[in-house]
């Protein structure tokens, strides 16, 4: 809060902002049936949540960040108390399950770079490594994580974690050298304050990386226009590595246009030419660095586009969410208030450099992107286009206070509302199971996956995300004919899971598995019989444990039956 000496209509600002910010919170609880997220709504995230309870927890959030805000290691080392403190949040969340089916594929992926090396993945991607329409560099880099740390899930959750801590630090280079330190250290701090990015930092796919690498081609670009040097090669490896980590990014990649042309708008004569010549030699670089792999596997990349249009594109339109429900619930009201007002301010003062912030949360407006995994990526730009907004706060304690308030609030709502959430959804039974089998002196584990009618997916993709959460060595046995793809898969946000095959070092050694091997039963939900075949496999063994947690909200509920060899 204020000093005492703090003159009297300043402690009411920061008491009608405190009122405010409480205020907003319950409006939002209040709505919440107007949150259509398909993974944290409110009206799931706060079904059964007192909403008095999180006043005392905001408060003290509040007194917390502004707290560490004011502390001089903050205003003395902005990058690194931004880098410490996002990979400090983001850690908290690790608990949370891979809620998102997705998640079998990336694993799938970077377990054959694992097992049988870096030149059979370059070689195999797209051909026996099922791609799906999936870009390599991910997939990639957690490959080599497994390979040099080992298979563990959480040598993946530090690598996400600091490349999310990384992009609040390059979020606020950027705002530095478009604007001001201050501007800069808020973005970055603000990316704190969307409450959804933390449930997505813990789990193995491809988004947050992908943010990182975007927002670290912007930045790189910039430094390049200004300064050259080896930035023109760090720029072009920066663009590389976002061209081949998600396809929605070589749309985004236009920012680097704008970005130029904002560049060029300040130079006169021989910075002008600078300007130019380091640009040219950027993009020729990064095209030469992109094109020859994409020329390697131009049929996988041909085809995979292909699909996208014909598949990926009209489905968006039936899988999307509101923009009420990212902008308002998903982001802070106060980050998306002043991104809004910033547009006018941005106008007044005829700046051209916001639109370097501006151009991709124009494109997702102007391309209707409705779905906050999507838009995620763009979420730095947002907090950009906000600090700028902020600017008209002229009072610097004020408007640190203001981005405190931001912070704490949706970090209570992550951590008390979201976290919880996350860790009752149908897939920590596959995390509990895989535990569990930790837990024993098994050799390995015969996995087996039971069909159910109507299924909206394959169970044949739980089997990668039990894997991720053992030690243990897993033999999938699987009979194709037993698991027909539903009716309408054709048009399925999960069609993937009906045309994924699990990979053959599942299968390799299924014979010698041995009889000190578990048996674990994946199915949709408490099956009410099982197959012959299961019958036989598990005689003599002893139920050992029913994994069977959900919340009910969704069709995708594995349950996972561990049977040990009997005493």
């Amino acid at each position: 809060m204020p000093d005492n000496n703090t003159p009297p209509e300043r402690h009411l600002h920061f008491i009608l902002v405190t009122l405010l910010t409480l205020c907003v919170f319950f409006l939002l609880f209040v709505f919440r049936s107007v949150d259509d997220n398909r993974l944290t709504s409110w009206q799931w995230a706060f079904a059964h949540v007192n909403p008095a309870w999180f006043i005392p927890l905001i408060l003290t959030g509040i007194l917390i960040v502004y707290a560490l805000l004011r502390f001089p290691f903050a205003g003395r080392n902005p990058a690194l108390f931004l880098f410490v403190s996002s990979f400090a949040a983001s850690a908290v969340f690790w608990r949370s399950p891979e809620t998102i089916v997705d998640v079998s594929r990336y694993f799938t992926q970077a377990k054959h770079l694992e097992i049988y090396g870096v030149g059979y993945f370059l070689s195999e991607w797209g051909r026996t490594i099922n791609a799906w329409t999936d870009l390599p560099l991910v997939p990639f880099l957690y490959g080599v994580i497994f390979r040099v740390f080992g298979e563990a899930r959480v040598y993946i959750q530090i690598f996400t974690g600091l490349l999310f801590a990384g992009t609040t630090v390059v979020t606020y280079l950027t705002g530095q050298r478009l604007w001001d330190k201050h501007t800069g250290f808020f973005a970055g701090l603000m990316l704190l304050g969307i409450p959804y990015i933390f449930s997505q930092t813990p789990l193995m796919l491809v988004d947050v990386p992908t943010m990182f690498f975007l927002s670290l081609s912007v930045y790189a670009f910039i430094r390049a226009l200004d300064t050259g040097g080896l930035w023109i090669a760090a720029s072009s490896a920066a663009v590389s590595c976002a061209v081949f980590s998600k396809y929605s990014t070589w749309m985004m990649l236009s920012v680097l246009a704008v970005v130029f042309f904002v560049c060029l708008r300040r130079r006169t004569g021989e910075a002008a030419r600078d300007c130019i010549v380091r640009a040219v030699v950027a993009v020729l670089l990064a095209a030469v660095l992109a094109g020859i792999p994409a020329l390697l596997k131009f049929d996988v990349i041909r085809d995979q586009i292909r699909f996208l249009r014909e598949y990926q594109m009209p489905g968006l339109k039936r899988w999307g969410e509101s923009f009420a429900s990212t902008f308002l619930f998903q982001v802070h009201p106060f980050i998306t208030a002043a991104g809004l007002y910033s547009v006018y301010a941005a106008l007044k003062k005829r700046d051209g450099a916001f639109l370097v912030a501006g151009w991709l949360v124009f494109l997702v407006v102007l391309l209707q992107i409705r779905r906050s995994r999507y838009v995620l990526v763009v979420f730095p730009m947002l907090t950009l286009m906000a600090s700028f907004g902020l600017q008209a706060i002229r009072d610097m304690e004020l408007r640190k206070y203001i981005v405190s308030c931001i912070v704490a609030s949706s970090l209570v709502t992550a951590v008390f509302a979201y976290l919880p959430l996350l860790q009752e959804m149908a897939p920590v039974n596959l995390k509990n199971a895989g535990r569990f089998l930790n837990s024993t002196d098994v050799e390995g584990a015969v996995v087996f996956t039971i069909p159910s009618e109507g299924a909206a997916v394959n169970q044949a993709v739980s089997v990668p995300v039990l894997d991720l959460f053992t030690d243990k060595k897993i033999y999938y046995d699987y009979d194709p004919a037993l698991s027909p793809p539903p009716e309408k898969v054709e048009t399925s946000p999960l069609r993937f899971t009906w045309e994924y095959r699990n990979p053959r070092y599942y299968y390799t050694g299924n014979d010698s598995s041995g009889r000190n091997a578990a048996v674990a039963v994946i199915s949709n939900g408490i099956p009410r019989s099982l197959p012959g075949y299961v019958e036989r496999r598990i005689k003599g063994r002893r139920k050992a444990g029913v994994f069977s947690v959900s919340t009910g909200l969704f069709s995708y509920r594995p349950v996972v039956t561990v049977y040990l060899p009997g005493e």
